[in-house]
Formats: structure tokens, sequence, C-alpha cells
């Protein structure tokens, strides 16, 4: 049970909003690098997984506009298609990537370890859960039913498709505050495993806590995290927190299952008047 902090306005945090692949499902982000790869593949421009990372947390048109426009994969499409890529290259990347991904995703929709005992807190604590995502609609109906079958059901579910403007801005997370019934004025946390994801959250004016190890910063399936020794893990966890914090979230954590305390600690830093404002 939570031990909830009270502010001149009643209970302090309303909403925890939880990014998908890498923060609540598919430990180490698994499933976007996979069908990326696939679909560069097919169009004869192999790219590696640190290549498919670097714009992690984008929504995917998007994503696959800032691989192209990395100066070695630039080269590469050159050089296979004697052209540099176009708006319909773009197009049929990311309708052949929303087609991959729609076939691997309910493969990869098993909540982190710790997830749902975390839900099952906050929602004793009377808070709403939302959580919104760079895939497409599309991609989302089919992850978030399979995640639903795992015992994963949000309160709000927003994708890439719902907003105008996708990550870092803030449009993602003030589309869940409104669907959860929410207002500026309203406390809320923004959880995520990428520093466009945390930028997200502190332009829409919410405390944000960024999760390192099973994010897109360490890249591993659970399965190949836990093969690794205690000293490998270090190296990784350091590096990753190392880098989530130059985006300035208020607290990193390993994964979602350390997440309660940390709320709890928000809720004593809001009852006694501290706010964050959007940036």
């Amino acid at each position: 049970m939570m031990k909830r902090q009270q502010s001149s306005g009643g209970a302090a945090v309303k909403a925890v909003i939880f990014d998908w692949a890498g923060t609540t499902v598919d430990f180490g982000s698994i499933a976007p690098v996979h069908a990326m790869a696939a679909v560069f593949k097919n169009a004869r421009v192999p790219v590696s997984s640190e290549e498919i990372r670097r714009p992690m947390g984008l929504d995917k048109r998007r994503h696959i506009e800032e691989m192209l426009r990395d100066g070695e994969i630039a080269r590469r499409w050159r050089a296979v298609h004697h052209a540099n890529s176009t708006e319909q290259d773009v197009d049929g990347l990311f309708d052949a990537f929303n087609e991959r991904l729609i076939e691997i995703v309910p493969r990869h929709a098993d909540p982190v370890p710790g997830l749902l005992d975390v839900i099952a807190v906050l929602r004793a604590a009377n808070m709403k859960i939302g959580s919104n995502s760079g895939y497409s609609a599309r991609v989302m109906d089919v992850l978030s039913r399979a995640a639903r079958n795992r015992g994963f059901a949000p309160d709000c579910i927003v994708s890439s498709s719902d907003v105008i403007a996708g990550r870092p801005a803030p449009d993602l997370s003030l589309k869940c505050m409104d669907e959860l019934g929410l207002d500026g004025e309203s406390v809320a946390i923004k959880v995520d495993d990428t520093p466009v994801g945390i930028h997200e959250g502190r332009s829409a004016g919410l405390w944000t806590v960024a999760v390192a190890i099973s994010g897109n910063e360490v890249g591993l399936s659970l399965e190949e995290w836990l093969a690794l020794t205690d000293e490998q893990r270090a190296g990784l966890r350091n590096h990753a927190y190392e880098r989530l914090r130059r985006s300035f979230p208020d607290y990193v954590i390993d994964t979602v299952a350390d997440l309660t305390p940390v709320v709890e600690h928000i809720e004593i830093r809001v009852a006694a008047g501290e706010r964050r404002r959007a940036w």
C-alpha cells in the first residue's frame, strides 16, 4: 500500500503515463529493431541495431526519416539505388515497417517484470494509468490486445496517429491527460525509456522518470540481460544512466519495478509545494 501525501488540493499525483516498448512491455525494445532491420534489408540497405536505436522514441515515420538522413546510411542508400532517398521511399519503408511490426509485436507483449504489481499499487492509490507510444494506431491495436491478454490494460492508449506532433513535442502526454479527464493543473508522471520521451513529458509539464535497463539504452532482451555477468550488467547500467540523465529526468530507475518509491517521493515533494512547469 502506498503512503499518500496530501496537498492543499487533495491527493498529489493523479496519473502515471507510461511508454510502451522498453518501458512496460518488450524488455529491451526488441520488436521495433527487428522490424526496422528487416525493412531496410529488404530495401537492400542493411542497417545495424545501433543505427536503428539512435532515433528511438520518435514516431516511426520520423524515425525512418532520421535514419535516412544519417550520413553513412544515406551513402549506402545512394550506392544501391543510385539516388538520394525520397518521400516516396520513406512512405514505402514506413508502410512496410508497420506491416512487419504488426506481425511481430504479439510476440513482444510480455509485461516487464514487476509492472503488473506496480500498476496494482498505483490503482489502489486511485491513480489513473495512461499510456502512449511512437507506434501507429494500427500497431497499437494489435500490441494492446496482446498486452491485455497478459494483464496490462491502461486507462487510455494514445498513439502517434492520434496527435499532430510526435515526440519530443508534448502532444502525446497532453492527449493522455485529456483522455484521462485531467486538466493542466493536475499532477502526473511520465515514465519512458528514451530521451525524446522524457523531453515529451517535460514539455507537457509532467514529472519524469526514465527507465534504463529494460529500455533502448541497454537494448537487450530479458534473457540476454540475465545471461550477463554482474560486471557486464554494471557497466551497461552505468552507461544507460549517464545517457538518460542528459535529458534531465527527475529520476532514473532500472525498470518500472522500481517505480513505487519514486512516486511516493514525488508525492512528498508535491505536497510540500514543488511543481513542474512545461518548458
